[in-house]
């Protein structure tokens, strides 16, 4: 994102197959990073029925979207001119 955005580095962009899982992710990926003292900028709301929760760490924003969704906003799309980078599963 650094190429064509002035607000973060990255984007972070992940599919859930529920609501259910949408909320469960963004709230294990906040546990995790308060951890290491790492806070959002941005909060869960427990019982999020959106689809679409954004996470905002400064220089990440992670974006965790109901499968169709995603596919319905296509972020990837939209910001098309941004380097890509893939992480394997084995990234963890």
């Amino acid at each position: 994102m650094q190429e064509v955005s002035s607000f973060c580095d990255y984007f972070v962009i992940m599919s859930a197959l529920s609501l259910r899982q949408t909320n469960a992710i963004a709230q294990a990926i906040e546990e995790e990073l308060d951890k290491v003292k790492i806070k959002s900028l941005s909060k869960v709301l427990r019982n999020d029925e959106s689809g679409w929760v954004v996470l905002d760490f400064v220089s990440v924003i992670v974006h965790i979207f109901y499968k169709p969704l995603r596919e319905f906003y296509s972020l990837e799309r939209l910001w098309a001119d941004a380097k890509k980078v893939r992480l394997s599963r084995a990234a963890k």
